[in-house]
């Protein structure tokens, strides 16, 4: 008897699992209506303060929610992972969040220039939209790991409010590839600040996802100023949005344009911040790190933010599958738990002091009391080796074995990703990526990543020869 995603066996006569979090998930477009509540509280009372309805849900309201609703361990059984996928009524909740984000994005743009109000509650009012950009960065998260091309424009829409359109490619095949190394400018390190990773990551981020898509082409031999260049045609949507919206509204609004964007793309930054503070994953014997594993990323369970945000505190699973959708997201023991759910950690992460005291420690104890297997931020060594003490003696490491490199034989048709069970086919080629058809498997360069997982590189892909593709 199969399981349906309510939780019923098929033939209807016992209940053994449904999703109790299915209509809750509704709470996430909460969020994009952030607009409707603050403009409708200020028609209603006047009150400024509701226009800063965005900082005060989010850092206020939420933590005290997270502490009072507690935690969800729960995981769906496996043999109802398929039927929830496949579920669309999960997807459908994530595309309500757009047209709800840009219909108050544009009546409170158009209210800015017009309503006559003080230069403070024009200010709140964008906060309140940076908070809605901000998040929605989130939505276009779930929305640009998806294989199908719609959800992946639908991504690129929900970033163009907060002119962060190269997130679509840094996060997929830069992120993904080099999280929780020192290479990465989206994983933070153990003794640095929120404030000094928001410039390394803001810059690094950006460059890297230009060196990405500039890399494509090369592959293509041409240059990377094309449409098709997934980084340009992202910014191409800001620059049409922002662009209509001063020519319908004035120049006036821009400074607030600005403001919701900084904003916006600053909690998706603090919110990277928080997600793998210290973690490192460990160099295999020839050089290449480690498989993303379950340790590497801090997890949260507290239910009131994890709905908000489409399960994106289950961060483990989702390195690990991240095509998986967030409705089948699980939880693993193994991972880091963070003392509370993301909103709290983000007032946490805006006092240096604080975060410290309050995150260090773990982060050494989650390496068995040695900081030097940690992401330790340059300099920083010798001051928290003063404050943890390494063991007198060393923590044995075990070396990580390297993956057995592929077949590269000339009678390989095809070779499958083993995460996602993307497949590149020598006959067929894969022109975006920049292989003509007929590139044979063994040109293909030993660095490319799965360009739909972004976990898997070439030496993790299945070959597939005459005999068994």
């Amino acid at each position: 008897m199969a399981l349906t995603a309510s939780g019923t066996v098929a033939d209807g006569t016992t209940e053994r699992w449904r999703d109790r979090k299915r209509y809750l998930w509704l709470i996430g477009l909460i969020v994009p209506s952030f607009a409707f509540v603050a403009l409708g509280g200020h028609a209603l009372t006047g009150w400024g303060v509701f226009l800063w309805t965005g900082p005060i849900v989010v850092l206020g309201i939420v933590p005290v929610i997270d502490f009072v609703a507690g935690f969800d361990p729960t995981n769906p059984p496996d043999d109802v992972i398929e039927e929830l996928e496949n579920d669309k009524y999960y997807r459908y909740v994530t595309f309500a969040f757009l047209p709800i984000q840009y219909a108050g994005f544009l009546l409170s743009m158009y209210l800015i220039a017009t309503a006559g109000w003080p230069v403070v509650d024009k200010i709140g009012l964008a906060v309140t939209l940076g908070f809605i950009g901000g998040i929605g960065i989130n939505t276009a998260h779930e929305l640009g790991h998806k294989k199908e091309s719609h959800e992946r424009w639908l991504s690129k829409i929900a970033l163009a409010q907060s002119f962060y359109g190269h997130f679509y490619i840094e996060h997929n095949r830069g992120h993904h590839v080099r999280v929780a190394t020192p290479e990465d400018p989206a994983s933070s390190r153990l003794g640095e600040s929120f404030y000094r990773f928001w410039f390394r990551t803001v810059w690094g981020s950006l460059r890297s996802a230009w060196g990405i898509e500039a890399k494509r082409y090369r592959r293509k031999d041409t240059h990377p100023f094309h449409l098709g260049n997934d980084v340009l045609n992202a910014w191409l949507m800001t620059v049409g949005i922002w662009g209509a919206l001063i020519i319908w509204l004035g120049i006036g609004i821009a400074p607030y344009l600005l403001l919701q964007a900084v904003i916006g793309f600053s909690l998706l930054e603090v919110v990277n911040y928080l997600e793998h503070y210290g973690m490192l994953r460990q160099k295999t014997t020839s050089g290449r790190y480690e498989r993303v594993l379950p340790m590497h990323s801090w997890n949260s369970n507290n239910i009131a933010t994890n709905v908000l945000l489409y399960h994106l505190q289950r961060h483990s699973d989702h390195h690990a599958n991240p095509t998986r959708r967030y409705q089948t997201l699980r939880d693993y023991r193994e991972s880091p738990a963070l003392p509370t759910g993301y909103a709290g950690m983000i007032l946490l992460a805006l006092i240096p002091p604080l975060w410290r005291k309050v995150m260090d420690p773990r982060v050494v104890n989650h390496f068995d009391g040695d900081v030097r297997l940690a992401n330790v931020a340059p300099g920083k060594l010798g001051r928290l080796l003063v404050r943890f003490p390494a063991p007198v003696e060393d923590v044995a490491v075990d070396e990580v074995p390297e993956v057995a490199p592929g077949a590269v034989d000339d009678d390989v048709v095809a070779a499958r990703c083993p995460g996602c069970e993307h497949v590149y086919e020598v006959a067929v080629g894969n022109e975006s990526e920049g292989f003509a058809a007929g590139t044979p498997w063994r040109d293909i360069p030993d660095d490319w990543c799965c360009p739909d997982c972004g976990v898997r590189e070439k030496v993790d892909f299945i070959p597939l020869t005459g005999s068994t593709a």
